[in-house]
This record gives C-alpha cells, structure tokens and sequence, in this order.
C-alpha cells in the first residue's frame, strides 16, 4: 500500500494526505474542494508560510522577491512556467519580502532574488540571483 504524503492546499493551507502513487493526478482539497496543484506559484506570507515549509511532503521551492526589483520582475514567467513544468514534484511559492520583511529577516535575504528550497521545514538549498525556467528547474531537481 502507498504512504500517503501530506501536501497543503494553495488555496485554504489545511493538510490533505494524498496517495503518493496518485500525487500526479493532482487531487483536491478535502477542506476546501479547490484543486490541490494549479501550476501557478502560491503567494506566501508570515501567516501560511510555516505550514507549506514545514507540514508538506512535496520540496517547497521559494522566490523571495520584491515588486521593485527588476531582476525579480524579469524572472517571474521563468518562475511561473518553472511552477507548470515542476508541480507535483515541488511546490513553488512567493515571498514579497516588501510586504513580508519578518520572513525575509527570518531567512537572513540579503539580495533579491533569492531562491530557496525548504523541505520537512529546513532550508536544503539556496541561490541568488535571477535564472531561466530551465536553469531553475535544474537547480531544483538537482537539490530536491
């Protein structure tokens, strides 16, 4: 019998245990009903971040960013197409370190972007710097 994994929700952030044999057919919540994969990044703040870092089973992958950045700017479909090529493997979330600078101080951000991935709650890896999708999902499958 598969382990299930647990993965929360984009939409609502509640855990939902998940087959691990059925993590590409997507599933959805059982709290909210909303499809538990979009291919879209997860806007993540002080609030939900814990738990996505944290509880998931899936590698969170974290743009740290800010709206005034242009790298950060010129990244982003790099990071949204990233999001569609990578789910369920990894999710992929946002952390406006503007609006968020508790999370960015927290993770000791110095330059924007700054990617880092999160897996069972620990930081694993960490690159700054803007990069193109298929740059970013190397380095994401080669630290995930």
């Amino acid at each position: 019998m598969p382990v299930p994994l647990i993965v929360v929700c984009p939409h609502c952030h509640s855990p939902n245990r998940l087959p691990a044999d059925r993590l590409a057919d997507g599933g959805s919540c059982g709290k909210c009903k909303a499809r538990l994969f979009t291919g879209d990044p997860v806007e993540l703040g002080a609030a939900n971040f814990d738990i996505h870092a944290g509880r998931s089973d899936i590698p969170l992958l974290v743009d740290f960013w800010a709206p005034w950045c242009g790298p950060c700017r010129s990244m982003a479909p790099a990071f949204a197409l990233a999001a569609k090529q990578l789910e369920p493997e990894f999710r992929l979330a946002k952390v406006n370190t503007e609006e968020e600078q508790q999370l960015a101080a927290r993770f000791g951000i110095r330059s924007i972007p700054t990617l880092a991935l999160f897996r069972h709650g620990r930081e694993v890896a960490r690159q700054a710097g803007a990069m193109d999708a298929a740059s970013l999902m190397r380095w994401a499958r080669s630290h995930g």
